[in-house]
């Protein structure tokens, strides 16, 4: 049995998540103390209970029982095999944290699946869902077909947004009589991970989004013109869409990446209340700004993610900043599959290294 500290480094719900999505995929058991404590809030909120229910309909897990506040969670797997889920978290819990769990487990089981999940899609301390569809699975699709759709959007506090994700696998797990020998087979057949060098420029796109209770004061045009007249001094091509949708909840936000020869970085910015919209396109477009100077491959939100592929596949990245959510995860990873990974804090480079 794994034993996490869930207060371990930022002690958030990215070690329940993370734990989660290997657990599915090893096959192996796990529990988790303290969860959540480096949260003024802590224990599991509804988008961690629903990545239990899920999985546990996917991998036939078995777990002890657990609630809103719950510190402990244990974990039992089954066998890994592919269901179509409709999840409905019930609040602006967010649909891209859920996919944390849900999609590893998915891009390795047995046929095609199709996941339909209502929540947030635009939430604080969460991947807004355009930097997940256009950063970060663009990325991984060499890994598993993935297409994603938003059909609605979700703001805090009454969430109702709706993803939908259909995943067809390239690998399948199911068919090895252990996860070691799925894994050396991803090792010798797939391909590594090599970011390092973002390359020249290219264009920088955007999405910047409203309920439509705030057309007529213009939120979403002036998130995007202010991001706009501040990303032009690239020189390159700046397209910063703006768009209004029917929402159960007031809000906005806005979402940006910058695509270059070899690789795809991006920020978001979120609406809140006496925050004005110029200033939410501007801190978007500062934070991406930062991204592009700093020449790296990953940026700093997409690294820790990036993490349980380069475990499973190898290679190496080279990111904006080395944050507390890799190492976080790092530390998770390990635990599974022991250890694999190596961060240099002055390089701002993880490395997978194969000592098994």
């Amino acid at each position: 049995m794994i034993k996490l500290d869930g207060s371990y480094c930022e002690g958030g719900g990215q070690i329940v998540r993370t734990a989660l999505a290997l657990s599915a995929l090893t096959g192996k058991p796990f529990e988790a103390e303290s969860i959540r404590k480096g949260r003024c809030d802590s224990g599991l909120k509804a988008q961690h209970l629903y990545c239990i229910k899920s999985l546990q309909e996917i991998c036939n897990a078995k777990t002890n029982d657990v609630s809103e506040g719950s510190e402990y969670l244990s974990f039992a797997p089954g066998n890994l095999k592919a269901k179509n889920l409709d999840v409905d978290i019930g609040t602006a819990g967010s649909i891209t944290l859920l996919l944390q769990s849900l999609l590893l487990p998915c891009m390795f089981a047995d046929r095609k699946t199709r996941l339909a999940i209502i929540g947030g899609t635009d939430g604080k301390w969460a991947m807004p869902y355009d930097y997940f569809a256009n950063v970060f699975v663009p990325q991984i699709r060499e890994y598993a077909a993935i297409d994603v759709k938003v059909i609605k959007r979700g703001y805090y506090p009454k969430g109702g947004g709706k993803v939908e994700v259909g995943i067809k696998p390239k690998y399948d797990a199911t068919g090895y009589k252990d996860f070691s020998s799925f894994w050396n087979h991803l090792k010798s057949e797939g391909k590594q991970i090599t970011l390092m060098e973002r390359g020249e420029l290219m264009q920088i796109k955007g999405i910047s989004h409203a309920s439509k209770n705030l057309q007529k004061a213009d939120v979403s045009e002036r998130q995007a013109k202010t991001a706009e007249l501040i990303l032009k001094k690239y020189g390159c091509d700046v397209d910063i869409r703006a768009e209004y949708c029917d929402t159960l909840s007031d809000g906005s936000g806005i979402a940006l990446w910058a695509k270059s020869e070899n690789a795809i970085l991006g920020s978001d910015g979120l609406g809140e209340r006496g925050k004005k919209a110029e200033k939410v396109g501007e801190d978007a477009a500062k934070s991406l700004m930062k991204e592009i100077d700093s020449n790296a491959a990953v940026d700093k939100y997409m690294a820790d993610n990036m993490l349980p592929f380069i475990a499973l596949f190898g290679g190496k990245i080279k990111a904006s900043e080395i944050t507390n959510h890799c190492r976080t995860n790092m530390y998770v990873i390990e635990k599974f599959l022991g250890k694999c990974l190596l961060i240099d804090e002055q390089d701002k480079t993880i490395t997978f290294i194969n000592n098994h």
